[in-house]
C-alpha cells in the first residue's frame, strides 16, 4: 500500500477522521468540532480535511461530511453555494492600463457590493437590470413553492441581490497566469435569500430536535433525518439556492467583462476557459459503492480531471486545479487558504499600514474596513497545497492585479 499524505483520528464512539494537514496548522476548536461531527450516527465511513480546516459555525470549514438518511443544515451553512467563478481571456499583461485604478472603479460600478447597515443594503440593485430579471424569471417559479411553504422566504432580498457581490470575503479580482494572460475571477454565493433559507432551517432543524438537542455535542448539529416533515423542503430549498448562487456568480462575470471592455478598448474574447464551482453545498453521489449525501462545507469538488479553483487570501496567489479523484476524500480539495485567525482578532493584531504593506502589488482598497482580510489572516496558501498534492494538481497560477472587496 502507497503512503499516503492525510493523518488518521480515531474516533471513540464515532467515525474516523482522515485530515490533509501535514504542514498546516489546526486549531484545538476546530479539532474539537471535527470530533463531535464524526460521532454524529449517520456519518458514512469518515470524515475528509481539507488543509485550509478553521473554525466555523457547529461544524468546521474546510471539511467534506459524508452522511447516509440525514442531513445537517448548519453544515452547509448560511452561505449556501458560495464559490467561485474563473475566466480567462485572450488579453495579456501588456493590453492592461498602466494605472488600474480606472478598470477597479469601472468594475465597482458595474457590479453592487458591500455590506447591509440597518435598512440601508449598499449591495443590492436599487433598480434591477433586464439581464438579471430575465434570470429570476427562470427561478422564480422555484421560489414561489418555497415561499408558499414558508412564507417569511418572500420578504428577503432574493431578485435584487441577483448579479451583486456582497461583502466579508467576497471579491472580484483581475489577475495574471503564468504566461502573463488576463483571467478575471470572483466569489460569492447565494446572498440574502441563501443566508435566510440557511437560517430558517438551522432553526427548524433545532426546533424539531428540540428533544434532542442535549444529546447533541453542539446544538449547531442539528439534522434531519431523511423522510421526516422538513427533510424533503431542505433539499429543495438548497439546490435552488445553489442555482441562485451559481447564476449570480455567472451574471457577475458578465459584467465585469463589460465593464473592462469599457476600460481596454482593444478587443478580446473572454471564457477561453472558464470554471464555475460551489465550495458551500451539499449533492447526492456515489462513493465506496453507495448513494450518500456530501456536504462540502468550505470544500470544492475534484473528481477526476474535473477543474476548481483554490483562491489564496488578498494579496496571494491563486491555483486554477485539476481534480486527481482521491476517494479517499471523497474527490474533493480545499477551497482556499483557510484564516488563521478571526476577523475581530484580525482588526486588532493588524493596522491599515500593515494592509497597505502587504498588498502593494495590487489595485485594490487598503481601508481600516478590510484589515479583516487582510493576508496575514490566512494560511500560507503554498503549504496548503503542498498538503493536498494527493487531491489536485496545479493546471494555473494566477497573481492578482486588481481586487475589489464588499
Amino acid at each position: 500500500m502507497k503512503d499516503t499524505t492525510y493523518q488518521l483520528l480515531e474516533v471513540a464512539n464515532g467515525k474516523p477522521v482522515k485530515a490533509w494537514i501535514e504542514g498546516v496548522p489546526v486549531e484545538a476548536e476546530a479539532r474539537q468540532q471535527l470530533l463531535n461531527t464524526a460521532r454524529l450516527p449517520f456519518i458514512f465511513r469518515h470524515l475528509a480535511v481539507m488543509p485550509d480546516v478553521h473554525l466555523g459555525k457547529g461544524s468546521t470549514i474546510g471539511s467534506v461530511i459524508p452522511t447516509q438518511g440525514a442531513i445537517i443544515p448548519a453544515a452547509v451553512g448560511v452561505d449556501i453555494g458560495c464559490g467561485m467563478i474563473a475566466a480567462c481571456t485572450s488579453l495579456v499583461a501588456a493590453d492592461l492600463p498602466d494605472n488600474l485604478f480606472g478598470l477597479r472603479c469601472a468594475i465597482e460600478q458595474a457590479v453592487p457590493h458591500g455590506k447591509t447597515f440597518g435598512r440601508r443594503d449598499q449591495g443590492a440593485w436599487e433598480q434591477v437590470p433586464a439581464h438579471a430579471e430575465q434570470v429570476w424569471a427562470g427561478l422564480a417559479g422555484r421560489f414561489r413553492a418555497l415561499t408558499d411553504k414558508y412564507p417569511k422566504l418572500e420578504k428577503t432580498n432574493n431578485r435584487a441581490h441577483l448579479g451583486t457581490l456582497g461583502g466579508g470575503n467576497h471579491f472580484i479580482e483581475v489577475c495574471l497566469d503564468e504566461a502573463d494572460r488576463v483571467w478575471f475571477m470572483l466569489h460569492s454565493g447565494s446572498r440574502g435569500v441563501g443566508n435566510a433559507i440557511g437560517n430558517l432551517f438551522i432553526e427548524l432543524a433545532q426546533a424539531d430536535m428540540r428533544q434532542h438537542l442535549a444529546n447533541l455535542p453542539d446544538r449547531s448539529l442539528a439534522y434531519f433525518e431523511e423522510g421526516s416533515r422538513h427533510y424533503a423542503d431542505y433539499v429543495e430549498a438548497v439546490g435552488w439556492a445553489q442555482d441562485f448562487a451559481r447564476q449570480n456568480r455567472e451574471l457577475m462575470m458578465r459584467a465585469v467583462i463589460a465593464a473592462t471592455r469599457t476600460v481596454i478598448r482593444k478587443p478580446f474574447e473572454a471564457n477561453l476557459e472558464a470554471v464555475n464551482c460551489h465550495h458551500n453545498y451539499v449533492q447526492k453521489e456515489r462513493h465506496f459503492g453507495e448513494d450518500i449525501l456530501v456536504t462540502r462545507k468550505g470544500a470544492v469538488s475534484a473528481q477526476k480531471g474535473q477543474l476548481g479553483i483554490i483562491p489564496g487570501s488578498m494579496g496571494a496567489k491563486s491555483f486554477i486545479v485539476r481534480g486527481l479523484g482521491n476517494e479517499e476524500a471523497f474527490c474533493s480539495c480545499s477551497h482556499g487558504a483557510g484564516r488563521t485567525m478571526s476577523r475581530t482578532q484580525a482588526k486588532k493584531q493588524f493596522s491599515v499600514a500593515d494592509q497597505v504593506r502587504a498588498t502593494a502589488h495590487v489595485e485594490c482598497r487598503k481601508d481600516k474596513e478590510v484589515i479583516d482580510e487582510i493576508p496575514m489572516a490566512y494560511k500560507d496558501i503554498d503549504a496548503v497545497m503542498h498538503a493536498q498534492r494527493e487531491l489536485v494538481e496545479v493546471v494555473h497560477t494566477l497573481r492578482q492585479v486588481v481586487c475589489v472587496k464588499g
